[in-house]
């Protein structure tokens, strides 16, 4: 693992149903990417090996929530990349918390 985001997608809408709504279709999405994820309250954590494919994946969840319906979105981004070598994964960050 050389890279891995977190992002934020805060679409404009009219109420919170709505709002719940579009980000769900950006999870959805960011799902059908086939790369690890994990969802939090806040933010989805996304790790992969290629950060070009991660900053597309950034770039196509704005366009989710505008094909949904957000006539403005508003993103927050963290990135953490290697090019060469490897960085921590969600599991070795959070692993220990998880409930099993």
């Amino acid at each position: 693992m050389s890279a891995s985001i977190a992002i934020q997608v805060l679409p404009q809408a009219d109420n919170d149903r709505e709002l719940c709504r579009m980000v769900d279709e950006v999870i959805a999405y960011i799902a059908g990417t086939g790369l690890r994820y994990e969802v939090g309250p806040f933010e989805t954590t996304i790790e992969g090996d290629s950060y070009d494919q991660l900053m597309d994946i950034v770039k196509e969840c704005q366009h989710v929530a505008v094909r949904a319906g957000a006539e403005k979105v508003s993103a927050y981004i963290k990135v953490v990349y290697r090019p060469e070598g490897e960085i921590l994964t969600i599991d070795q960050k959070i692993g220990k918390y998880q409930k099993k």
